[in-house]
């Protein structure tokens, strides 16, 4: 480091304690303007913060990063204004200009080593002209109605992931597909086996040490039963906390693999004849402490409430399929060969169903949504799942729970599912609903109708997390 800067670095062990605390404040539902002031106070003292990245995310789940100069976002935090129709899926170029809001609660130190020394982040809300919630802003929908239900109901969200992903040789692979035609396994090994020193291995534990110095509360990591995949759990959270830490998994895995001349890659079935990467995502409500999906006496030791929430997302598996699995390659995983969650029922035992039901106790009854991709837009899927679970209907079929019922095979069944339910259009609201409708189309129609036996540079290079605008506009 220049030996004239003074910005701020932290040890591990200090940032951990700073991002448990803020994380506590949000368990507690610490009133926002008791934390805004507080953080603007540290702002302010903490002379050698330089900047502050403040994160969205875009329609698509692709997150997004502004860093803005410290001074000048103390002094202008409620009036931060961006171009919204550069961001797809936000808004024409004829009504642009949108503003974030600070969630001042969603506030994070990071890792020196990693994100730059000086800087903190914070996750926004996008505002529209009038001051409203920006309809297209899926987080800022996700917390009005999380914090809605907690309000009348009484409820709480809670949820925890289980993201895999791979692990590749060279930098930007996915960019760089269209060029090779495959990617290069850094490990064979094996599932939870790897050497202490093989890359693997050293970019498992240094993700996860960046994790926890970061308030993740790590549980297990190791890698998964394809070659050079990986998982890295982590705890139960609120849901809003829940979605954000997704977006921060990939964003440090991402960061983790680039600085070792790697590369993280969460497409959902990157390599055929191997297992894809899935996001099984763990679901419960609480109310006043109690966890209302557990009955010792219930099915499966399942509440009659959980079962309710379960036999919803099953009548509604196809409709919000293209919200779970929202890429062209999302469907190669969908396959039954290899242990795809690929069947609309629920089963204890069966891993190939749609829906899970754990073995737990009652602080840890839950329900696993096990048909998600990695590379689904976090906060719809937390919005599908939930609103889903407790406002859909119920379909009068015959055993619905272990009905012969599937999910789509391709994205192009999917979208016409979606686009065809009415139930997406409640969940979403029209506009939405057809502007995500419209982007998936865009992916899909640059892509080979038939998914065949091998990963084609189509569905990488248009993928929206590879995102490549200079391909997009050159279609």
């Amino acid at each position: 480091m220049n030996p004239l800067q003074d910005f701020l670095t932290l040890s591990y062990a200090e940032l951990e304690e700073l991002n448990l605390a803020a994380k506590k404040q949000r368990l507690d539902r610490v009133p926002m303007h008791v934390i805004q002031e507080e953080r603007l106070k540290y702002l302010t003292d903490e002379k050698r913060i330089k900047a502050v990245t403040v994160l969205f995310s875009d329609l698509e789940g692709r997150l997004h990063m502004l860093d803005y100069d410290k001074k000048f976002l103390v002094k202008s935090y409620d009036n931060l204004t961006f171009d919204g129709s550069s961001i797809r899926g936000f808004t024409a170029q004829r009504e642009s200009d949108l503003r974030l809001h600070m969630d001042w609660s969603a506030f994070y130190w990071a890792p020196a080593d990693y994100f730059g020394a000086g800087k903190v982040l914070v996750f926004g809300e996008v505002i529209d002209k009038d001051g409203s919630a920006y309809t297209g802003d899926i987080r800022g929908v996700l917390k009005n109605y999380a914090q809605g239900l907690h309000e009348k109901q009484g409820y709480t969200l809670n949820a925890a992931n289980e993201i895999e992903g791979f692990l590749f040789k060279g930098v930007d692979a996915e960019r760089h597909y269209h060029e090779t035609g495959k990617f290069e396994y850094v490990n064979t090994g094996g599932y939870y086996h790897s050497l202490p020193g093989d890359d693997l291995r050293q970019f498992i534990d240094r993700t996860a040490e960046v994790q926890r110095a970061m308030g993740f509360q790590n549980e297990k990591d190791h890698p998964e039963v394809a070659p050079s995949q990986f998982e890295i759990n982590y705890s139960y959270a609120e849901v809003v906390a829940a979605a954000d830490q997704i977006q921060l998994y990939k964003f440090i895995c991402r960061q983790v693999a680039n600085k070792m001349g790697l590369s993280a890659s969460f497409l959902p079935k990157p390599v055929v004849g191997v297992n894809g990467s899935g996001m099984h995502t763990n679901v419960s409500v609480t109310k006043s402490g109690k966890n209302l999906f557990w009955d010792p006496k219930g099915e499966e030791k399942l509440s009659k409430f959980g079962w309710q929430f379960v036999d919803r997302i099953l009548t509604h598996g196809n409709d919000i399929c293209l919200l779970l699995n929202p890429s062209v390659n999302a469907y190669r995983r969908l396959d039954p060969h290899f242990e795809a969650p690929n069947q609309i029922k629920a089963s204890a035992v069966d891993r190939g169903s749609m829906i899970r039901i754990p073995i737990g106790n009652e602080r840890s009854s839950r329900v696993e949504v096990r048909s998600v991709a990695p590379d689904s837009n976090p906060y719809l899927v937390m919005l599908s799942v939930f609103k889903t679970g407790l406002e859909g209907e119920t379909a009068r079929i015959k055993n619905l729970r272990q009905a012969e019922r599937y999910l789509p095979d391709n994205i192009y069944d999917a979208l016409v599912n979606f686009r065809n339910a009415e139930w997406t259009t409640k969940l979403l609201g029209e506009d939405v609903k057809a502007r995500y409708a419209d982007l998936k189309q865009g992916s899909a129609d640059r892509c080979p109708r038939l998914l065949g036996t091998f990963v084609k540079a189509p569905e990488v290079q248009y993928h929206h997390e590879v995102y490549n605008q200079f391909l997009w506009n050159m279609f």
